[in-house]
């Protein structure tokens, strides 16, 4: 099933109006950019006519900064008396600033002398300004945060000259931002039909987290007529991600809302249909296109300036973007009859391509011509925001036209359909997909030296652009296979390889990375400031590389500009490169951050005993690259990855397995493990069982098992096989097994980059040694109370979580361990409230929590949520420490232990085949583990299952670590508890000494020397 998914996120088409002709130009009245500048750092949007502002012939607009999380000024261009003007404007801006001030008068470029009034917020101390200026029979006002004084000035120039004044903002507090805060800040902001373009626009240059920003806002804003869109648009995301059973409950919920609108009941109809394909549920997707929809001969209703039309499945039906629209805020609107004959036209190319999926390439021919006429007979195909909709169907077209054969035909289309994106949304995702479907082609014809050359230019370019291929795999699969297969004549393709698996992002890595960005770009603090400088910045290099292009390929190139342009461009790539090294200091930004690493620069931080080992799951097959300080070498694996899955299920099914709410554990299935280590190592299986060090990067199914559980030496399995058989042997008993975790320290590493920054960072600075919390309060007693703000959500847990808690004799004993200046809270003072409202948990080096970790999602339809359960507060309090409220707790801690349940692995296997969670999005090391390495951890000790009680074994092992003579580094100590339990034939049983896993730099030292 997972096999097209895995090939490329499927791309889920639409479009919206207004759409326009491509010689049309935008006009003032509609958005513009301050400083002619699409992307630059404040743009104004138009509020339409306000009967309380003004008349028919008055005009008003809001003006967005990417660095602010609110609007910070409005403009008004208003007929009337200036005095009556002043006295209306002041009485719709009582209730944001007040103006004591008289006004004075100020100079502005092009203006001259210009009213100038200073005010201050009403609920903050910040300065607010007005400038007012009369031009004939018109009365131009400028107002907002005096902070954006140049935004203020340029806006005001740039309404009254009607046209786009070039000009330059300077903002003094940061001077960035996060693109995706900015999208909501005008998701919230803009009227619903401008937002909803937006969000359509953004997705359609490859924009995804910007536009989902969109569509979520305007979900909260309560415009029924439109709810059934947001939530097919919602649905198809979380289809494009694999989360079936989610998108399911919201195609059905927007099922429920009646329609008789052309136009909607052809979208509801696509994204259906998408859905269905993305599940290769090919004959169920004919079925829903046969569904009879509104007739274009009926009369409709115009839902608003609805957005409406689709663009097409892309690359083996998935193009390696996640849910496309189409859109623009350009004047134009089609009507709806045009908007539904775009639509049909999706729709036969949504018939085509599921012909060709079945092989049916002659029938899927004509309707993909007939789809691409169809399309162009809208205004004569002079319609900018169906540019992917063409693009896909040529693109569609080259696949059938290679599947019967007809390889040069092939070519062109896939050549023409580049070509069109290329010169539309140049320098983006979409592009690097197109090109690696081309790449995938050649590598089919064994071209294989031009495709090589094709996907490492792609490559390049993802890196250079800080991006990831999520949903590109399919696309990128022939480009790490031929890699292999050439590496050993060419060990330089080692580094290629290496490179192109670090753009590999894991859909729950890009949304939790997403959500993080987003909650550092709210914040306060030089990182936040940097990373919105930074976001800037990289857009600045962005936009000077596509008018360098622009200038190299004019009819009459310019010499001289282009030698400007070129050392503008080095200038700023420069400046990137210093930003990137002051942000890779603060643990919030490595926590996101999808900076690469090459393989010298990650040998030079590897100490001589150390391997770094990464997986990578490439659709359905596994790769894995094995780098040391002199050593490099990449193999495939010999199995699947539904097999990897598969096998890693059966272990950890006779290690921890829940039934009937009980923990049961059986003999561990030894002769499976050894087989998985053979299979895991391939070539280099000799190299790593001799490392005394091995840093561990998985990926799929190894997400959820600890790599020091795996034998090394097939004697000591044997061994252990023959003494079992013997009448009345103890199965449990390990004792004398070579495991991996025995000889080498291992730890876990999110990321080459993110390890490298970690072991660059500096130790802890704070002074007291310990803070534990567990041993929640039950929650029987609070029902009432117990659900917080979201009491109606029907996605939570159930209270009886909060009734079994852990004990808190592991954090009495690290307390006891780790002496004065020790402190542990527990029971009703241990609530999610409590935690996050302390002042003082960057002054603990270790902090412990004892208590449930929740990682897949608590029903199949509801989204995965990572959290840590705590007790309950007051009646704001939801009783769970969420991985976003985690990232914010500002800790400078050299480990975080969390002996929790499950934290990171999956609570059971069941449970994760019914949600469906099997791209990476229920790890805990995709959630909670990357939250507080950015909350300020530098390690986290996370445990694959429940912490077991037997024995003493979890309090052994946390006592031992504590115990360990000063300068002891956390892999050693970690290591050295371990094979003390693995000597024990009471605790040699795997459950009891391999569930936690060191995510993070194992050298450094976890009791300091004194």
């Amino acid at each position: 099933m997972r096999a097209l998914m895995l090939a490329a996120g499927l791309v889920g088409i639409l479009g919206s109006t207004p759409l326009v002709a491509a010689n049309q130009r935008p006009s003032l009245q509609d958005s513009f950019a301050l400083g002619s500048d699409a992307e630059s750092l404040c743009q104004v949007e138009s509020k339409g006519r306000d009967p309380a502002i003004g008349g028919i012939f008055d005009r008003a607009w809001v003006i967005i900064c990417r660095d602010a999380s609110r609007p910070i000024g409005h403009l008004y261009g208003l007929r009337g008396n200036a005095e009556a003007i002043a006295q209306r404007l002041a009485a719709i801006r009582v209730a944001e600033a007040r103006c004591d001030a008289a006004a004075g008068e100020a100079t502005i470029e092009d203006l001259g002398s210009v009213s100038r009034t200073d005010c201050r917020l009403n609920d903050a101390d910040v300065g607010y300004r007005v400038y007012q200026v009369r031009r004939g029979d018109t009365v131009w006002v400028a107002e907002g945060l005096s902070g954006y004084d140049d935004a203020l000035k340029l806006g005001l120039r740039t309404v009254v000259a009607d046209r786009i004044v070039p000009g330059k903002i300077e903002v003094a507090t940061t001077g960035g931002s996060d693109p995706i805060a900015f999208a909501r800040v005008q998701a919230g902001s803009l009227d619903p039909d401008r937002a909803l373009a937006e969000g359509y626009r953004r997705n359609n240059a490859g924009a995804y987290a910007e536009a989902a920003e969109f569509f979520g806002t305007l979900q909260q804003r309560a415009d029924m007529d439109r709810t059934g869109e947001y939530l097919i648009n919602e649905a198809l995301q979380k289809s494009n991600l694999g989360q079936f059973a989610e998108a399911d409950r919201l195609f059905a919920e927007a099922e429920r809302i009646p329609t008789a609108d052309r136009v909607q009941t052809r979208l509801r109809r696509n994204f259906l249909t998408l859905h269905l394909i993305n599940q290769q549920k090919l004959d169920a997707a004919l079925a829903e296109l046969d569904r009879p929809v509104v007739p274009l001969t009926e009369p409709m209703r115009v839902i608003g300036g609805a957005v409406e039309i689709g663009n097409d499945v892309a690359a083996e039906i998935n193009s390696g973007t996640a849910s496309e629209r189409l859109g623009t805020t350009e004047a134009g609107q089609l009507t709806p009859e045009e908007r539904a004959i775009i639509l049909d036209a999706q729709a036969l190319q949504l018939r085509g391509t599921v012909y060709r999926l079945k092989g049916r390439n002659a029938e899927a021919l004509p309707l993909l011509e007939e789809a691409l006429r169809q399309a162009q007979s809208v205004r004569q195909g002079r319609v900018v925001s169906i540019i992917r909709l063409r693009s896909q169907i040529l693109a569609e077209t080259g696949a059938a036209l290679e599947g019967s054969g007809n390889a040069a035909g092939a070519e062109q289309r896939f050549r023409e359909s580049i070509a069109l994106l290329e010169q539309r949304y140049p320098d983006t995702n979409v592009v690097a997909a197109a090109r690696s479907r081309l790449a995938a082609f050649l590598v089919r014809q064994n071209r294989l030296d031009d495709a090589l050359a094709l996907y490492k230019a792609v490559v390049a370019d993802v890196v250079r652009r800080g991006n990831s291929t999520t949903g590109m795999s399919n696309m990128l699969a022939p480009y790490f296979e031929t890699l292999v297969q050439r590496a050993p004549a060419n060990p330089a393709l080692v580094d290629d390889f290496f490179l192109a698996t670090q753009t590999l992002v894991r859909p729950g890595v890009a949304d939790t990375q997403t959500q993080l960005a987003r909650q550092l770009s709210q914040g306060a603090g030089e990182a936040a400031s940097l990373f919105r400088q930074a976001t800037v910045l990289q857009r600045e290099v962005e936009r000077s590389r596509i008018g360098l292009a622009s200038l190299r390929n004019a009819d009459q190139p310019n010499d001289a500009a282009i030698t400007a342009a070129a050392a503008e461009l080095d200038k700023l790539e420069r400046d990137q490169a210093v930003m990137q090294a002051k942000l890779s200091a603060f643990p919030q930004y490595r926590a996101l951050s999808t900076d690469t690493l090459s393989i010298a620069d990650l040998r030079a931080a590897l100490k001589p005993d150390e391997a770094y080992l990464k997986l990578a799951v490439v659709g359905q097959t596994v790769y894995g690259t094995y780098i040391t300080p002199t050593d490099a070498a990449i193999y495939r694996l010999p199995i699947t990855a539904d097999q990897l899955d598969t096998q890693v299920d059966n272990l950890r099914a006779t290690v921890s397995t829940v039934e009937d709410g009980q923990v049961f554990t059986y003999p561990f299935n030894l002769t499976l493990a050894r087989n998985l280590y053979v299979e895991l190592t391939g070539p280099v299986a000799d190299k790593v069982a001799r490392s005394k060090a091995v840093i561990f990067e998985p990926d799929g199914a190894m997400l959820r098992l600890p790599l020091a559980l795996l034998p090394t030496d097939q004697a000591s399995v044997d061994r252990y096989v023959a003494r079992a058989a013997k009448p009345g042997a103890d199965k449990f008993d390990f004792t004398g097994v070579q495991w991996l975790g025995r000889t080498a320290r291992i730890s876990t590493a999110v990321s080459a980059r993110g390890f490298r920054d970690a072991r660059r960072a500096a130790p802890s600075s704070a002074q007291k040694p310990y803070l534990g919390f567990g041993e929640n309060a039950p929650a029987f007693t609070r029902v009432s109370l117990a659900r917080g703000p979201n009491a109606a959500d029907p996605c939570q847990w159930p209270l009886s979580e909060w009734n079994k808690p852990i004990s808190a004799q592991e954090l009495k004993t690290a307390e006891a361990a780790l002496g004065p200046g020790s402190d542990v809270v527990t029971g009703a003072a241990f609530t999610d409230e409590a935690v996050m409202a302390r002042p003082d948990l960057a002054n603990y080096r270790i902090l412990h929590f004892a208590t449930h970790g929740f990682v897949t999602a608590p029903q199949p339809q509801c989204p995965a949520r990572p959290a840590l359960l705590t007790s309950f507060g007051d009646a704001q309090s939801d009783g769970l420490l969420s991985f976003k409220e985690i990232y914010d707790l500002h800790m400078d801690a050299d480990l975080v232990l969390l002996s929790a349940c499950d934290t990171a692995g999956r609570a059971t296997v069941a449970a994760t085949r019914e949600a469906g969670v099997t791209t990476g999005g229920g790890s805990a090391l995709d959630g909670l583990v990357r939250a507080f390495i950015g909350g300020g951890a530098r390690s986290v000790l996370a445990s694959h299952w429940p912490a077991p009680d037997e024995f003493q074994a979890t309090e052994r092992l946390i006592g031992g670590l504590f115990q360990a003579s000063p300068g002891t580094s956390i892999g050693r100590a970690l290591q050295a508890g371990q094979v003390k339990l693995m000597d024990d034939a009471r605790t040699s049983h795997p459950f009891y000494w391999a569930g936690f896993v060191l995510v993070g730099d194992g050298a450094q030292p976890l009791v300091r020397m004194k």
